[in-house]
């Protein structure tokens, strides 16, 4: 993989560095959306969405894509949008949290770029999605389970996928948009430790 900008002598060291992606991974709430509009700016990249991408796509909120197709109409569309943002460069790309259940998905994000998962504890994530009204009215339910409790299922079942994944770990519970981005920063120019205190 040749890193973003390694061919052009006018860019700094650390520019010619970078990955040629920078890819936020983790559940819904942990923060991919917000973190990566900044980081995005701090970068001068673009800030791709896979949901958004899917909605558009599909002309319908992925709400209604659950309600009228399940999770199987959703998923191959899901499937379309990563690999659609993998072939670029030079983007923030944050990543719909179910996308790492598909080893084909998984496999595209490696090749694409750095991964970056964004953690919380699960009653964290719980409060923030319970606090952004654009979840509610957007997000499908994903189990029967709902509330706190499918947020600790699905976490459970994903955390494995998540962290094999990741190239960094950067926990979001107690830190500002600013720190978590400044923390990414630093992991880009890092000796490759997985995880960042």
């Amino acid at each position: 993989m040749s890193p973003a900008g390694a061919s052009d002598p006018g860019l700094s060291t650390e520019a010619r560095q970078r990955p040629r992606n920078v890819i936020l991974i983790g559940y819904r709430g942990c923060g991919k959306t917000s973190v990566g509009r900044l980081l995005a700016t701090r970068l001068g990249w673009t800030l791709v969405n896979t949901d958004e991408r899917i909605e558009a796509a599909a002309g319908r909120s992925i709400r209604d894509i659950f309600a009228q197709g399940g999770e199987a109409a959703f998923r191959p569309l899901e499937a379309d949008a990563v690999a659609d943002v993998a072939r670029g460069t030079r983007q923030v790309i944050s990543v719909g949290g179910g996308a790492v259940l598909s080893e084909d998905n998984r496999r595209t994000l490696r090749a694409a770029g750095v991964r970056v998962w964004l953690t919380a504890p699960a009653e964290e994530l719980y409060r923030r999605m319970r606090g952004d009204p654009q979840d509610a009215r957007t997000r499908p339910a994903l189990t029967g389970r709902g509330g706190l409790d499918e947020v600790r299922h699905l976490l459970a079942e994903r955390e494995p996928l998540y962290a094999e994944l990741a190239d960094h770990v950067v926990p979001t519970g107690q830190r500002s948009v600013e720190q978590v981005v400044e923390a990414i920063l630093a992991a880009l120019g890092s000796d490759g430790s997985p995880e960042i205190p």
